[in-house]
This record gives C-alpha cells, sequence and structure tokens, in this order.
C-alpha cells in the first residue's frame, strides 16, 4: 500500500519562482532610448533585478520535498529503494531536459540560419549530455541558445539526485543531521575560497548548501515535535516578519548581502534559511494569513513549473520575434505590457501542450516506482 503525502501550498510557491524568473528574463530591447529610461532601468534594475532568488527557492524547495519523502520512505519500508528512487527521477527530469537541449543545439542554430543569421554556440553538448553543463556555464558564459542558459540550475538538482538519497540510504534517520552540517560547512569553505559571482550563482558546490537547508527543514519538522509544535504556532507577528526580510532580499540582495566580503560567504544560506521558513510556514502553520492552494489557478499552473522554467525562452523569443515583425515594441510601454504579456501567455501554452501530451506518459510511468505518492 502506498502513502498518500501532498503539499498543496507548493504548487502556488513554485509558479511564483518561476514568475521570478520570468520577469528576471523579460523585458529585452534593442533601443537605446528605452534601456536609457530610468523607469525601464527602476523596473529591470530594481524591481525584478534580483529575480534570480526564483532558483534559490527551487533550490531548497527540491531539498525539503526530496527529503521529507525520503525519510518518509525509510520510516515505511525500512530503507530506500535507491534503483527506484533514480527511476523516478530520470522520467521526471530527463525527458524534458533532453529535448531543451536538441532544441538548443539543433532547431535552434537551424531557425537562426532561416533568418540568415550564423549560429555561434559556444556550449559544448557534452556538458549537457552529462548533467554537468553549470561548470560549462561558469567556464563560458551564456550559450548562445538562451534556453540552453536555464538549464544549469537542472544539472546541479541532477548532481544532487544522484547523491543524496545515498546519505539517506547509510545515515540513520536521527544522525542526518551529521552529514547535513558537514555539507554545508563545505559549502561555505568554497565559496569564501571561490569568491566570484559565477562559482557563487552556478557551482554545485556553492548552490547545494540551499538544497541541504531544505533538507534541514523536512528533517528537524519530522524528527522532532517540538519543532513542528513552533512551526505550527507561529505567531502572526513572527509570519509577518518572515515575509518582510525575504521582500527586503528580494528587492536589495546587492546592498544588503553582496557588498561584503563575509556577507557574501553566508548569502546564500541565508537566503535559504527565509525561504524554508516560507516552506514551513505554509505549509504546517495554523496561523497563516493565506495559503496558496486558496489560489486555485495559480496553484495549478505551479504544476507545471518545470516545463515553464525549460520553455520559457522559447515563449520570450517568440513573442518579441512577433513584436519586432508588427513594430509593436517601439515605445516602453509595449515592452513592459504587449511584449513582457505575449511572452509569459505563450510560454504557458507551450507549457501545458509539453506537460499533457510529452510529459504526462512518463509521468504515469514514474507512479509506478514510486512508494510515496502526492
Amino acid at each position: 500500500m502506498k502513502k498518500h503525502i501532498y503539499f498543496e501550498n507548493l504548487d502556488g510557491l513554485r509558479f511564483f519562482c518561476f514568475l521570478s524568473l520570468f520577469l528576471f528574463h523579460s523585458f529585452h530591447t534593442e533601443y537605446i532610448y528605452i534601456i536609457n529610461n530610468p523607469i525601464y532601468h527602476f523596473v529591470k534594475k530594481n524591481i525584478c533585478g534580483n529575480g534570480n532568488i526564483g532558483v534559490n527557492f527551487f533550490f531548497v524547495l527540491s531539498g525539503f520535498l526530496i527529503t521529507y519523502l525520503l525519510i518518509e520512505e525509510k520510516k515505511l519500508n525500512g530503507q530506500i529503494n535507491l534503483v527506484n528512487f533514480w527511476i523516478r527521477r530520470i522520467l521526471r527530469i530527463w525527458p524534458l531536459f533532453y529535448f531543451s537541449v536538441f532544441f538548443g543545439f539543433v532547431i535552434f542554430p537551424w531557425i537562426k540560419m532561416q533568418f540568415g543569421q550564423p549560429s555561434s554556440e559556444t556550449a559544448n553538448p557534452i556538458y549537457y549530455l552529462t548533467f554537468i553543463n553549470n561548470f560549462d556555464f561558469i567556464k563560458k558564459g551564456l550559450p548562445d541558445a538562451s534556453i540552453l542558459g536555464v538549464l544549469w540550475s537542472v544539472a546541479i538538482e541532477e548532481q544532487f539526485y544522484l547523491i543524496w538519497p545515498i546519505i539517506l540510504f547509510i545515515v540513520p534517520i536521527k544522525k542526518l543531521w551529521i552529514p547535513f552540517s558537514i555539507i554545508i560547512t563545505i559549502s561555505l569553505v568554497f565559496r569564501a575560497f571561490n569568491d566570484t559571482f559565477l562559482n557563487h550563482e552556478h557551482h554545485t558546490l556553492s548552490c547545494i548548501g540551499d538544497m541541504v537547508v531544505g533538507a534541514f527543514g523536512a528533517w528537524l519538522i519530522i524528527i522532532s515535535e517540538n519543532f513542528k509544535k513552533t512551526i505550527q504556532e507561529l505567531s502572526r507577528v513572527k509570519i509577518i516578519l518572515i515575509y518582510i526580510i525575504f521582500v527586503f532580499i528580494l528587492f536589495f540582495r546587492n546592498e544588503l548581502l553582496y557588498s561584503n566580503h563575509y556577507i557574501r560567504i553566508f548569502e546564500r544560506i541565508l537566503i535559504a534559511i527565509v525561504i524554508i521558513l516560507i516552506i514551513l510556514e505554509q505549509s504546517f502553520s495554523e496561523n497563516s494569513f493565506f495559503k496558496m492552494s486558496s489560489f486555485k489557478k495559480i496553484s495549478k499552473l505551479g504544476t507545471i513549473t518545470y516545463g515553464l522554467y525549460c520553455l520559457h525562452f522559447i515563449g520570450i523569443l517568440i513573442a518579441i520575434t512577433i513584436t519586432k515583425k508588427l513594430s509593436i515594441n517601439t515605445h516602453l510601454w509595449q515592452v513592459f505590457f504587449i511584449d513582457t504579456s505575449l511572452a509569459l501567455g505563450l510560454t504557458i501554452i507551450i507549457s501545458k501542450i509539453s506537460y499533457k501530451y510529452f510529459e504526462a506518459p512518463f509521468l504515469k510511468l514514474k507512479n509506478k516506482f514510486a512508494y510515496i505518492t502526492k
């Protein structure tokens, strides 16, 4: 008999993670007079400039969910079935990931050629085929195909999924705090001695701390009744404080956390702690002002966020091409509203089609290898 676990409030959080990243990548324009407009600069840099925190959020979410489900599986069956776990991850991640890789290395250069533009791809396909493309990103920077540029985080998650269940398999549940603490320490030491933006943002040893903080949250909520009770009984003042801190980080990340070398070492961990508190508050708190599950349409979109994340640059590129052809991208308001709304709408349509006709068959097969269903 399979155990059913479903965190209904996390789907909505997933969508907002995607939306922050989408806006971070949006508002493309070739017109200098728009780029130099102070309103454009304010929206692009000050309002949406830290939207890549959505990736941090995805990492913490992954660490929380995977650890929670694996610990529950270990409690249910006495041990974790490693092979079944890896099969589930392969069936969920690989099909769309490899489609995106194929699109980036084959379809995108062909489309460019049809528009009379030469392909100038510098990315190494071997790195992408083996899920180590985050290191290619660090080495060479952004690929020519923008769809490849977002896949670095998927690679880090796959590296995490390869190693993480082995740790949970070997170490007794009550002693998991030991490897968790060691990995976070390793991550902080790496950041201290590799103080560059690309290493901090894209290297596995830097980002792994986000996932382990999420894992710590899952472990604590399972192992400690006192911790769980504390989260359940969070006062509304404390809940407000958690969200205020997150908003401050979202808008003032550079000023608060990047200005000093020593603060930068702990920057990702500090953000991850705030994020896991939001996840736990949404999942377990009894005094929440709102629950994301009450926003039905947003939560439904949250179920297709993997497709939204991987494919959103296709929507953005189609929208840019259409608005350019129709000459409706020459004013600031057009870039903000027409271009962006069209790109978001196209991304949602493409992702829904992908989920229903491409991803769903693999997901049905994936559930056959699950002991815990969501």
